[in-house]
């Protein structure tokens, strides 16, 4: 089992979540919605300002995986997407992490242009199942 932090009010993270958890037919992905603070307080070390940063992956042991090393390591844990390694490769991923991060950072205005129904006055919300 691992556990997988992402932002639920944004309308690309939601669509990946669905993606993935279709792909996780033996139930070993948890999602939390960093913005559940009371879920979130369940785990101490993950704190909602870096996890609103980058993704945030905490597997059975606690060991704790950021950026693309937690969407390599779920999409790993359902067997899919094994491609992905591919970012973790020494020269690739200095390239790879930079990209994500930048990524990251402008995800909701990305998805305001990508998922513009999903996006209203500059505010993105959780798409519906």
């Amino acid at each position: 089992m691992i556990t997988l932090f992402y932002d639920a009010q944004c309308p690309l993270c939601v669509a990946e979540m669905r993606k993935l958890k279709q792909a996780d037919i033996r139930d070993e992905v948890q999602l939390v919605d960093i913005h559940d603070s009371h879920t979130m307080a369940a785990y101490p070390q993950v704190q909602f300002s870096a996890a609103n940063r980058i993704l945030h992956a905490v597997d059975e042991q606690g060991q704790l995986y950021l950026g693309l090393d937690a969407t390599v390591r779920v999409w790993r844990q359902v067997g899919k997407m094994r491609w992905l390694a591919v970012l973790r490769w020494p020269v690739i991923k200095w390239f790879a992490d930079i990209a994500y991060r930048l990524f990251a950072r402008y995800r909701l205005p990305v998805s305001r242009l990508l998922m513009p129904s999903q996006c209203v006055n500059n505010q993105c919300r959780n798409p519906k199942s």
